[in-house]
């Protein structure tokens, strides 16, 4: 409850008894076990709230319901090698729902021992872009992720193949530094294969845990994302003015076919946590900005060629937490805000103006939420959240004010 929060890509806790039965069996070299999580949810939502609200999955009409929002089951083996030094570590997970039953993590890692910096790993596993993305969903104070990251890396996940600099030693002067480089194929796990040859170059470098005195500490990290995905048409777009007027501008140039659509981003995230009489209080902030290419519906990455036109855009967006123990440990009150704005290059009042293309999928959003999290046990906990979305008010029918889209989640999430 105290302890830092699990990344996708983090090895078991042995600071939990789980992880402490790990270690008894280190002996033997070989170590398996099976961690679990199971994420039951009852929702009720506005009648406008959209399917990246909160990541609502509610058939309209329906306001309200019980879902099983996670059903993780996670297999991981580690082996030791002579020296009692990690030498192979293999992670496979599936998610079970009502909704069906998919892979989320199949990967591996191998580890180098003579220096003990280096290992690799590959497979289908976590982006390493951003904090957040990488927050495992049990550990995340919130019940989903913030709207960005649902569409700019649904799923979290990619194949690829990944080098990280990691020292192992603790008199190492690097010890709390740490750097992932990674090559992925783009479209994460909403596309069934890779559709293109372009890949993803993905890296992020972070310092550990560092205490700045004895009741503060932080972690920072730099991530940046460079790819991209085949043009397949010779039509895109970009943004523009036309007789004063913000727009998307069209380029019909038969030279487009088979260029690189650009998505490039970079993050930047830091976390301070205080120690008090109570337990814990944490400042989390990420900041993300970029260009994203997609259509004209969405900027959610494509899971298949496209053979529309592609809408380019330049984008930020951010994630701020603040987490509160009041009490004692068992006890946490959480503010989130988030905000994702799709194209920076325009304003509320050039959307729906006579004479432009820009659409919803271009309005600002964010939304701030409030929550109470009570963890009964090291493998119970419960989380009530309200979330309150405001969109920009716009000259678009339909959008000329605030939509009636606010979210409230009771969850009762289990761990062992």
């Amino acid at each position: 409850m105290v302890s830092r929060g699990q990344f996708l890509m983090d090895m078991i806790d042995t600071s939990k008894d789980m992880g402490k039965g790990m270690l008894s069996m280190y002996k033997n070299l070989t170590v398996y076990i099976l961690p679990a999580t199971c994420s039951h949810s009852y929702r009720w939502r506005r009648p406008k709230a959209l399917s990246r609200s909160a990541a609502v999955i509610l058939a309209r009409p329906s306001t309200t319901g019980f879902m099983l929002r996670r059903g993780r089951l996670r297999f991981d083996y580690a082996r030791l090698n002579a020296d009692n030094q990690l030498s192979v570590y293999f992670v496979f997970q599936f998610d079970g729902t009502e909704r069906g039953v998919f892979i989320r993590d199949f990967w591996g890692r191998v580890f180098e021992n003579k220096w003990q910096l280096f290992s690799f790993t590959m497979g289908m596993f976590a982006r390493p872009f951003g904090y957040e993305v990488n927050l495992a969903s049990a550990d995340r104070e919130s019940p989903e992720r913030g709207r960005m990251s649902q569409l700019l890396m649904k799923t979290e996940r990619d194949l690829g193949a990944m080098v990280s600099f990691e020292p192992r030693r603790k008199d190492h002067p690097l010890r709390h530094f740490k750097l992932d480089v990674g090559l992925f194929n783009g479209p994460g796990l909403s596309s069934p294969a890779d559709y293109d040859s372009y890949k993803d170059l993905i890296a992020r470098a972070s310092i550990k845990p560092y205490a700045l005195s004895k009741s503060i500490s932080i972690t920072a990290g730099l991530s940046l994302l460079n790819g991209g995905f085949l043009q397949n048409t010779r039509y895109t777009y970009r943004e523009g003015e036309t007789n004063g007027i913000k727009t998307f501008l069209p380029d019909s140039s038969l030279s487009n076919i088979n260029t690189k659509a650009p998505r490039r981003y970079a993050g930047a995230d830091v976390q301070i946590k205080f120690k008090h009489h109570y337990g814990y209080t944490e400042l989390r902030a990420e900041y993300w900005q970029g260009t994203q290419t997609a259509t004209a519906a969405t900027t959610e990455t494509p899971a298949a060629l496209l053979t529309e036109p592609s809408y380019t855009r330049k984008f930020n967006g951010a994630f701020i937490y603040l987490l509160h123990n009041i009490v004692n440990v068992h006890h946490q009150l959480g503010i989130k805000y988030d905000w994702y704005d799709p194209n920076t290059r325009v304003s509320a009042g050039d959307i729906g103006q006579p004479g432009s293309n820009l659409s919803a999928t271009d309005i600002k959003y964010s939304t701030l939420e409030l929550g109470y999290i009570y963890y009964i046990n090291d493998n119970l906990k419960l989380m009530l959240w309200y979330d309150m979305i405001k969109n920009e008010n716009t000259q678009l029918a339909g959008y000329t004010s605030d939509l009636k889209d606010d979210i409230f989640t009771c969850r009762l999430q289990f761990r062992f």
